[in-house]
């Protein structure tokens, strides 16, 4: 069977090099710059693999690490997290493939792994990080977005989530119905990019099925795009370099708050996890966004889980453009742009939760605006 296939599949056989780091071979090659890191997750047997797979034979041209943690819920994220320093001895060895990726399997601490991959004296285009052990992605966009330990020297580019559409409806299904935790939601929550995998498994059993899909992962999250593939089969330019977490992309924030300005969750009466956007005309004072942000991601004020938040503000005494983002309780909001003469400046929000009560994030934003 294919599944069966999928989750037998291991990296392909590589050639060991040493791991020496060449401070002014970095400098030369453009060591300075952040090198983006792209979260791969989803349910086992979904497809994972196959797309690490992908990525390491394709004669693609860039230089590429993957990383293949075996770190799991029984460990601890925190865990994961420390740099055991020299003495801990926890990253297995890199090994070079043929089309000049590397690849290398974490046991514990992810810091380190990402620390000596940038210390490498060959420079690196992108990192691939296959989340195999944990099912939310969360904790680990948290830290690669926003940690301090890591100086810059990576940044979350996105997360890619991979779904099995032979089987996604009925892990939607199951999932509605019980009181686990929503693995398969939060995977499609987070994404940036939904990889609806093996669809050659249901074009054939109804007409619309695959858009039927579709509407339901963009129900969960309309943020996100789509890609349809047969055994992961993508262009690597549709996964990587996507900046979903740069504060300097406004147009495509922009565009993103427009096509979802339209979503409203009240004819939904149940809590599970959806899209929903929320405007504000008038100017806030981003003193109380940022209290109001706090209790809402912090304290669960009113009693809304969101796992993901993206918008633009208008701010009080500024005519800059403040972009918004947040991954559960992390959150930043960053001054862009000027307000061009055209546009109308106002608030916009798109939140990824569960639990979510548009009433509520409505009126409690608009206590943060001061009457004009």
């Amino acid at each position: 069977m294919e599944d069966d296939a999928e989750l037998d599949e291991a990296p392909p056989l590589a050639i060991e090099i040493p791991g020496t780091s060449d401070p002014a071979r970095r400098a030369e090659d453009g060591g300075g710059a952040s090198v983006g890191v792209t979260v791969i997750t989803g349910y086992l047997g979904a497809g994972k693999s196959t797309l690490v797979n992908h990525v390491l034979n394709s004669q693609h041209g860039k230089r590429i690490a993957v990383i293949l943690n075996e770190f799991g819920e029984e460990l601890g994220v925190e865990r994961a997290m420390i740099n055991e320093g020299e003495g801990g001895d926890l990253v297995e060895e890199w090994v070079e493939l043929a089309n000049g990726c590397v690849c290398c399997t974490v046991k514990h601490s992810l810091v380190q792994a990402l620390e000596q991959l940038v210390q490498r004296k060959e420079r690196l285009d992108h990192i691939l990080l296959e989340t195999t052990g944990l099912a939310n992605p969360a904790p680990l966009a948290s830290v690669l977005w926003l940690d301090e330990q890591l100086e810059s020297a990576v940044k979350l580019d996105s997360i890619v989530t991979v779904v099995d559409a032979k089987n996604l409806r009925l892990q939607l299904n199951e999932q509605r119905d019980s009181s686990s935790f929503p693995e398969a939601y939060l995977q499609i929550a987070f994404a940036d990019v939904v990889i609806l995998n093996k669809v050659d498994l249901v074009s054939l059993e109804a007409t619309g099925a695959l858009e039927e899909l579709e509407n339901e992962i963009h129900g969960i999250n309309s943020i996100a795009d789509i890609i349809r593939t047969v055994r992961c089969q993508v262009d690597l330019p549709t996964i990587l370099d996507r900046q979903a977490y740069d504060a300097t992309r406004v147009a495509h924030l922009e565009a993103l708050l427009q096509e979802n300005q339209s979503l409203s969750g009240r004819e939904l009466h149940d809590g599970r996890v959806r899209t929903l956007c929320i405007c504000e005309p008038r100017k806030v004072d981003l003193n109380k966004v940022r209290s109001w942000l706090e209790e809402i991601l912090w304290d669960k004020k009113y009693g809304m889980d969101v796992y993901r938040c993206k918008g633009v503000l208008s701010v009080l005494n500024s005519n800059t453009l403040h972009t918004l983002q947040a991954v559960k309780e992390i959150y930043e909001i960053v001054p862009s742009r000027k307000w061009k003469e055209q546009e109308n400046p106002m608030n916009k929000i798109v939140f990824i939760g569960h639990n979510l009560n548009e009433d509520v994030l409505i009126n409690s934003l608009r206590v943060c605006a001061l009457a004009s």
